[in-house]
């Protein structure tokens, strides 16, 4: 290992993200190696990468358990314990970084949550619940795997893991310095995501109101974490009429979006539309099992034309 670089191996899901790529990249050149776990991409993604010094690892979804980041977890050769798993849209700023190299010589400490910055259209939305945004991210990669929130059989969901969260026995820290989430794609790439998000969504609020076994996840504590405390209130709030009107409400103005200016208006607008999306694709999971409308199970023969009786067409 060179002894500029720290003991950390950086994790980097991707798919056709050469927008973001090389400003993440740079951000994370302090780590000793950089995967980036790639799904065929179709633009310039492996260029970069490699031309960064990443290794490229191809992931090829079978539809099934792991996604994306469990299997790198399980099957890359990372050299060092500690794992940080980075977004294409993410980047550690040296600050970061120099909290980090402390932070891993701390034997109390299994793991640590960061906080993010989210920035949209030009701004970070600092108000409207984006902020704080804890993700635990920086752990011992032996020790910590992502929950299994049972989605992955609902289609167009994407290949990799997303909101859920790393299950990680121990200890777990928080880091002060945050981490940024700046896209460089346009909004024709956020809404694209967030349709995909919001099947995820739908599945999870499905698997709440019917009472899935919830082994083998962070689960739902009022008394938990931020995260554990989130899981909870989401309990509560799937079975709220209104939620659409309810979200834009609470993220404009019980929790001061407009603070944001027009980003903050825009933003509580779209997630409104996204909570509106999401509702009517549990409304399609729970009558159409997932499809807008129902085929019959046996087509009926098409109806054959009737004949009329010889005494009605003058026939002898």
């Amino acid at each position: 290992m060179n002894a500029s670089k720290l003991p950390v191996s950086v994790l980097i899901p991707a798919k056709n993200e050469q927008a973001n790529l090389p400003a993440c990249l740079e951000s994370v050149a302090r780590a000793d190696e950089v995967f980036v776990v790639d799904s065929q991409s179709s633009d310039r993604s492996i260029e970069i990468s490699e031309s960064y010094g990443a290794n490229v690892v191809q992931f090829h979804f079978n539809g099934r358990w792991p996604k994306k980041k469990n299997w790198a977890l399980d099957n890359l050769p990372f050299r060092n314990d500690w794992v940080l798993i980075v977004d294409c849209d993410e980047r550690i700023t040296p600050e970061l970084w120099d909290e980090i190299a402390t932070a891993i010589q701390n034997p109390e400490y299994e793991g640590y949550y960061l906080n993010r910055k989210v920035f949209f259209l030009g701004k970070w939305i600092q108000h409207g619940g984006r902020y704080p945004d804890w993700n635990l991210r920086l752990f011992k990669h032996k020790n910590g795997r992502y929950e299994n929130l049972g989605t992955e059989e609902i289609r167009n969901t994407g290949d990799n893991e997303v909101h859920e969260h790393v299950v990680l026995p121990g200890s777990v820290g928080y880091l002060k310095n945050d981490m940024l989430h700046i896209d460089f794609r346009d909004v024709f790439h956020w809404l694209e995501r967030h349709n995909r998000y919001s099947n995820w969504e739908a599945r999870v609020y499905l698997n709440i109101l019917t009472g899935k076994d919830e082994s083998g996840t962070i689960g739902a504590n009022l008394f938990g974490d931020a995260v554990q405390r989130k899981r909870f209130l989401k309990k509560v709030w799937v079975r709220l009429p209104f939620k659409p009107l309810i979200r834009f409400i609470l993220i404009y103005f019980i929790q001061l979006g407009f603070l944001d200016g027009k980003p903050g208006y825009i933003y509580a607008r779209l997630m409104s539309q996204y909570e509106y999306q999401i509702g009517i694709k549990l409304y399609e999971l729970m009558q159409f099992g997932g499809q807008l409308n129902v085929a019959a199970t046996t087509p009926k023969a098409p109806p054959q034309p009737v004949k009329e009786p010889d005494s009605l067409t003058g026939s002898v």
